[in-house]
């Protein structure tokens, strides 16, 4: 695939909205078009912070020709403002959420819906295509954390600071190590809402429940079952989704469709508009392949 081009004309802006799901406060960025084919709704990582996607959601958005309306989704409490009152929401109350928004923002849309999940988005995003069959298209998993990765190191470290380590010491580190690998506007965003307190609490206890779900293998009959509407694209370097998970998605489900980003961009690829560009044009190719959008 060709590198991504910066546009030469403004793109078009995603906006920011309070939605109440099933009484939950939840940020959505999103950008609607005027006569959409179909939804894209892109489901985050840990942090589930829906602002650090704005780049890509725009991009996205403009490969796609203005034919898809974008939602980028927040998860409940990961948030500019502590709308739950210092409540922990954990992995699987995360997946009911993003369940809950679909059916009640877009149960009547006669729009195809296609999910794309971010790291622990992409388990989320699995769990909820599992639970909504009829009514997604498409699933795609970017980088995916689909189980835990018994070599890594860091995996173990994060693991064990999720467990015990206070909000106050995690909010100098992400001061310290988050500027020189993320744009101005990411580390903005990480100012804004990582470091605050409730959020902070519910990233480590989220995290917490993941690194116990994750324990058990992804549902392998599933993927089998749905491998002709199921991608990945994993990085080089990724602890959190090794090539290693790539080639046991390849043998235990050949018919997905896998693949390898190769031009130097990271896990926390939209956290950086080169990483957002090349990710949202790799997205837009396989909707265009599977003609849920005409391909100009």
């Amino acid at each position: 695939m060709e590198k991504a081009r910066l546009t030469p004309f403004p793109r078009e802006q995603a906006a920011t909205r309070i939605c109440m799901v099933s009484s939950f406060a939840t940020e959505l960025l999103e950008i609607r078009s005027k006569e959409p084919s179909l939804h894209v709704l892109v489901i985050p990582g840990n942090p589930g912070i829906a602002a650090f996607y704005k780049d890509f959601v725009e991009a996205l958005y403009e490969n796609l020709g203005g034919q898809a309306s974008i939602t980028a989704i927040g998860h409940i409490s990961h948030s500019q403002k502590d709308y739950e009152h210092g409540r922990f929401f954990s992995l699987h109350e995360q997946i009911d959420h993003k369940v809950d928004f679909i059916e009640q923002e877009l149960q009547h849309t006669e729009q195809s819906i296609v999910l794309v999940g971010h790291s622990i988005g992409a388990y989320i995003g699995l769990e909820v295509f599992k639970r909504l069959q009829n009514k997604i298209k498409m699933f795609v998993g970017l980088y995916p954390f689909l189980k835990l990765n018994k070599n890594s190191v860091t995996q173990s470290a994060i693991g064990y600071i999720a467990r015990s380590l206070r909000p106050s010491i995690t909010r100098g580190i992400v001061r310290r190590f988050l500027g020189p690998s993320w744009s101005v506007a990411a580390v903005d965003v990480a100012c804004c809402h990582l470091l605050k307190y409730h959020t902070m609490r519910n990233v480590l206890f989220m995290a917490m429940t993941e690194f116990q779900k994750l324990t058990e293998e992804p549902d392998w009959t599933f993927v089998r079952a749905k491998e002709d509407k199921i991608a990945f694209l994993f990085g080089v370097d990724d602890h959190w989704g090794p090539l290693s998970h790539l080639e046991e998605i390849s043998k235990r489900a050949p018919g997905v469709n896998l693949s390898v980003e190769t031009e130097g961009h990271t896990h926390g690829y939209c956290c950086n508009e080169p990483g957002s560009f090349w990710v949202a044009e790799y997205i837009a190719n396989l909707i265009k392949k599977q003609s849920l959008i005409s391909n100009n």
